[in-house]
């Protein structure tokens, strides 16, 4: 079969599709990866075919008003004006994205589509080739689950109030596709009914762990847990000799990461991280990655290790525990190799895997992004290392998870 995988948003966003496509690959099919030119490089590393959305989505989450809105200090009305602002400049990168989509997919002629909740032209493929087209759902709540909203509400209003979300999402989704193909030139091609036939009735795979996301049993048969797939990051990746010492040398070590995610002041919060660090004598591994933390100038080099870039399949067996942003593959991760764990969520899903951790007894109740400060970072750091009970619950999840083998009903899902 010729598989198209489309991906839209951050590196973590990208994960799933790459664990994805290297099962498939291996069993003879040719994937194809639609991701934004700047994921070019995790693609060729999976050795998997490359086609490019172009670089001004992920240009515009770098930008002032992205970073605002994905993490910024601020807070109400001028929180509010990022997000307009935002809105408002994707506009036409938005345009360039469902154009795109549109001519690759129509060009490729896949048998099968992967596709992510950011990409639309597949759902509209979708509606005249039945069955083949399949949403990739990362986190949970993207369907009704009783207790809970819809993941984009992270909330529990109350069982009328909670399903209202979900319907809520589908209409915005609605009139979203409307106007892609008003854009593409294609409106009256399809009705309001056939667009919500089609999300109502698509294929769906959660890739998530049933130990941290059971499938709810009233579920309808379209839509399936399949578990957590990662792929291997530590082909082409060595450890430096400094980072073999430091491991040596400390024995009860914190990671802390904002994966993929930005901030306008990483310089503040790393400054506030370090100074719980070194005034309580913890010794951290700090990871920069894409930029929303940064290795000063001047920092305690004997308690302290900055890296650019690490596999954290290769560093979680090896620490205590983990400070992060909460994406989905690194909750994961955190729960798979038995660390305790903290989440700074900074956008609206990593709030869900926050409350998961929290729930599951993993870790304490995390600090939004733009509330981290010294007085009510520290107690949460000295909580996670000196409560014995996370990390033992974690290690006794990680038991379950280890276990778990699911490859088979992935690719049963998708070719059947």
């Amino acid at each position: 079969m010729k598989i198209i995988l489309i991906s839209i948003g951050t590196r973590g966003d990208m994960e799933p599709f790459l664990a994805i496509g290297e099962i498939l690959k291996e069993r003879g099919h040719k994937v194809i990866c639609v991701f934004p030119e700047q994921f070019r490089n995790l693609a060729e590393e999976s050795e998997l075919e490359f086609t490019s959305l172009g670089t001004k989505f992920i240009d515009m989450l770098d930008s002032k008003y992205g970073k605002a809105a994905m993490g910024g200090t601020c807070s109400g009305l001028k929180k509010i004006i990022a997000h307009i602002k935002l809105a408002s400049k994707l506009t036409p990168v938005n345009k360039e994205l469902i154009r795109k989509q549109y001519e690759i997919i129509e060009s490729l002629e896949p048998d099968r589509i992967l596709y992510n909740g950011k990409a639309v032209y597949p759902i509209i493929w979708g509606i005249k080739n039945k069955e083949r087209n399949i949403l990739v759902c990362p986190m949970p709540y993207m369907h009704y689950v009783k207790g809970h909203a819809h993941i984009a509400f992270n909330y529990d209003f109350g069982q009328f109030l909670n399903k209202l979300t979900f319907s809520l999402v589908n209409f915005a989704m609605i009139i979203t596709i409307k106007i892609s193909l008003k854009w593409l030139k294609l409106s009256g091609k399809f009705s309001f009914g056939q667009i919500k036939t089609e999300l109502l009735s698509n294929k769906a795979i959660y890739t998530v762990s049933p130990t941290l996301f059971p499938k709810p049993a009233y579920w309808s048969k379209n839509l399936k847990v399949v578990g957590y797939h990662e792929r291997n990051k530590t082909t082409n990746w060595k450890p430096q000799k400094a980072l073999l010492d430091f491991l040596e040398k400390h024995n009860k070590i914190l990671f802390i990461t904002f994966g993929s995610m930005l901030n306008p002041e990483p310089e503040e919060k790393t400054k506030t991280i370090l100074k719980v660090l070194e005034h309580n004598k913890i010794s951290a591994i700090i990871n920069t990655a894409a930029g929303g933390l940064v290795r000063p100038e001047l920092y305690d080099k004997d308690l302290i290790y900055f890296t650019k870039q690490i596999p954290y399949d290769w560093i979680f067996p090896k620490v205590y525990g983990v400070i992060h942003h909460g994406g989905s593959g690194t909750t994961h991760l955190a729960h798979k190799y038995g660390c305790a764990s903290m989440i700074i969520p900074h956008i609206v899903d990593q709030f869900v895997c926050d409350t998961i951790t929290f729930k599951l007894g993993t870790g304490p109740k995390g600090i939004k992004i733009s509330k981290i400060h010294v007085e009510n970072l520290e107690p949460k750091i000295l909580a996670m290392l000196n409560d014995m009970n996370y990390k033992h619950k974690s290690e006794l999840i990680s038991h379950q998870m280890i276990k778990e083998d699911f490859k088979k009903e992935l690719y049963l899902s998708i070719i059947q």
